[in-house]
Parts: structure tokens; sequence; C-alpha cells
């Protein structure tokens, strides 16, 4: 799909939505991807996650790990498409872990995959439990990167996205949105 078939879909689902957003990772934006709002349409997951399965398609994907809540969808979707297992991590004591059973093997190959990634701290703690369950790091998706870029130094494995958008964020004590007292919205499934 092209950029703007994906905004369209978006856009067309009321996923895109813009106002004043207090994101997971803290920082305040006017625009707010709610992917769930996409996602609902087993069509348009089968879709999306389509782009990030056939990326990946000839890396032998053994298991796909995303955070909870909004990485399962896609990881779940990618990973039927892939043939591979889903599994996911989630809060426990303000800390991402493997709970229900799940676990990575040693040596297993393994995708994490999320909706959309800000500033890369979910995805990151996820990566490390890869690593400490003594997985094989295949690669990172997601459906939208808002990161504008990750430094090179700070990753190994590149991010791959089906929509890298630069969209504006704020630390909160420097955001015009509070200083004109808009409402502050905090759609996300983390309360931070």
């Amino acid at each position: 799909m092209t950029k703007e078939e994906i905004l369209r879909l978006f856009r067309d689902t009321g996923a895109l939505l813009e106002g004043h957003f207090q994101l997971s990772s803290g920082l305040h934006s006017p625009q707010y991807f709610q992917c769930a709002k996409v996602l609902q349409y087993p069509q348009h997951a089968e879709l999306l996650c389509r782009g990030i399965a056939q990326h990946f398609k000839g890396m032998k994907v053994d298991v796909v790990i995303s955070p909870a809540l909004g990485g399962i969808v896609v990881g779940q979707e990618v990973a039927r498409q892939l043939g591979a297992r889903s599994i996911f991590a989630e809060r426990a004591d303000g800390i991402l872990q493997l709970r229900r059973g799940f676990e990575i093997k040693t040596a297993e190959r393994v995708l994490a995959c999320e909706d959309v990634v800000t500033t890369g701290g979910s995805i990151g703690e996820v990566l490390d439990i890869v690593k400490k369950g003594g997985g094989l790091i295949v690669g990172k998706a997601c459906i939208v990167d808002r990161t504008g870029g990750e430094p090179e130094s700070s990753q190994r494995e590149r991010l791959f996205s089906l929509l890298k958008m630069d969209v504006v964020t704020y630390k909160p004590a420097q955001c015009p949105l509070c200083q004109q007292n808009i409402p502050l919205v905090k759609p996300g499934s983390r309360s931070v």
C-alpha cells in the first residue's frame, strides 16, 4: 500500500485523530493514530499486516512478540501470515514481561511487532525480553513510525514500518496546546 492509501484508510475508519493527546510515551501531540479503530476490521488488519509479513517472509521467523495492548492484533496477524507463533508481553509492576506461560526459547528467531512507535520504548523493552530469553532478533516492525528516525548508534535492528510520519510531539512543560488550555485526552492503553 502507498502512504496515501494507508492514510486514507486511517481517515476513513476514524483512526487518525486531531486534537490534544498524551501519548503512551508521556509526550503530547496534536495528532493521534488510534490503530485499534482501523484494526477492528479484520480485512484492514490483514491488508496492513501483509506488508510487514511480506518484508520478513524470507527471514524464517519462529515467533512474533508484541507489547500489550496495541501491538497484540498486529503481532497475531503478522504471525498468522508468516506461519509463526504469536506471543505478547504485558505490564506488571510497570515493567513489560512475559506472563501467561509465554516464553522465548533459546535460538528462536523472533520478530517484534507494534502498532505505532513514537519513542521506541515499548518495542525496546520487548527486544530486551527476547535477548534475555536467548532468542535471536530477526527484526522489529510497526504499522506507523512516528520516531522521526532513530539514531543509528542506538539501534542494531532497523525498524521496518508501513508508514513513516513526522508528527509533532511536545514535552508537557513546553506544549503549546496545554498553554492554550485545550483539553488533554489520553487515548492510549498505558497510563503515564
